[in-house]
């Protein structure tokens, strides 16, 4: 396990990570990228339609990011940067 800590999801993070989701070709070829370059950040797909109900952190003109959290076990949507150890992502629907 990497004892490098995840980058902080302060605004102009998101913004770069939206921005790197958005020109990326695919969903999957998007969460590579960020996988690249927010290193040791958890980044997962998910169908937009399992994202309904929750607000997202970031809106593209092609993806939604949304903030996750775990307690070490199980993950959640966080709308708190503070308590982020990842991000969802979704091609918009």
């Amino acid at each position: 396990m990497s004892s490098a800590l995840a980058p902080v999801l302060d605004t102009a993070t998101l913004a770069h990570a939206t921005r790197v989701a958005d020109a990326a070709a695919t969903v999957r070829e998007a969460a590579a990228a960020l996988r690249q370059q927010l290193a040791p950040l958890r980044v997962v797909v998910v169908d937009a339609m399992d994202m309904r109900a929750e607000t997202p952190a970031a809106q593209g003109e092609r993806r939604m990011l949304y903030l996750a959290a775990s307690d070490g076990h199980c993950w959640t949507v966080t709308t708190d940067p503070a308590q982020a150890a990842g991000l969802y992502l979704c091609d918009k629907a």
